[in-house]
């Protein structure tokens, strides 16, 4: 049952998120695949907070609990507790000679977004006490910040043109998986998973084969490649 627990910590601002998320970077070893994602999320989850403090989102507390219950499930794998069968492939890889940047960075995003989203979705509508209809604004701005998160990723990490070329399997690899659609696939997920709450046996079900499969696709993204 643990897939559907609701997390809880003493987070309770992105402030407080921020603050976690630099402590990891101060000290974990530079090339470490956790810290090569967490340097991308303390990016986005910055801007989040500069967006709450500039009144971007119409629903600042509901924009809060969102970002605070999906931070949480990264922060409780990446702090040393149980980690989902999705954060296990970048647990397992993350010191690999063979795994580039960019791999460990879009491993990363694709467990956070694939499966955490879905389910800090639920936690926050418990928090709040409302349906998913009502957090859809701040779900679709988060996910812009994401994708812009992505777009920077990818310019920073890629290698250059002369070196990425049509036949390079990182090339493969980064065409293989789309941000926008595990945004899509995450939102009927979430949705599904609240229509289920009232039956948990098969939340639980669906929460552990959403867990699988992004975890597979994870895998995928690590394959250690040739320099």
């Amino acid at each position: 049952m643990a897939q559907l627990e609701h997390v809880t910590n003493s987070v309770d601002s992105v402030d407080a998120v921020v603050a976690r998320m630099r402590a990891l970077d101060a000290t974990l070893p530079e090339r470490d695949g956790i810290a090569v994602f967490n340097r991308v999320y303390l990016t986005v989850t910055e801007a989040v907070g500069r967006h709450v403090d500039a009144g971007c989102f119409t629903d600042p507390r509901a924009a809060t609990a969102l970002d605070v219950r999906f931070a949480e499930r990264y922060l409780r794998v990446a702090e040393g507790g149980p980690a989902p069968a999705c954060w296990r492939p970048l647990l397992q890889l993350r010191h690999h000679p063979g795994v580039r940047p960019l791999q460990f960075a879009l491993s990363g995003i694709n467990a956070h977004i694939g499966h955490d989203l879905a389910l800090a979705v639920v936690d926050a509508c418990r928090t709040l006490g409302c349906e998913p209809v009502d957090l859809e604004d701040e779900f679709e701005h988060v996910g812009d910040l994401l994708v812009s998160m992505e777009e920077r990723v990818r310019e920073e990490l890629m290698p250059g043109p002369d070196l990425l070329q049509v036949a390079d399997p990182l090339t493969h690899l980064l065409g293989a998986w789309s941000l926008e659609r595990a945004r899509e696939a995450t939102w009927a997920a979430a949705r599904a998973l609240w229509a289920l709450r009232g039956l948990p046996d098969l939340a639980e079900e669906l929460a552990h084969r959403l867990d699988a499969a992004v975890g597979c696709a994870g895998r995928m993204l690590l394959t250690p490649l040739p320099h």
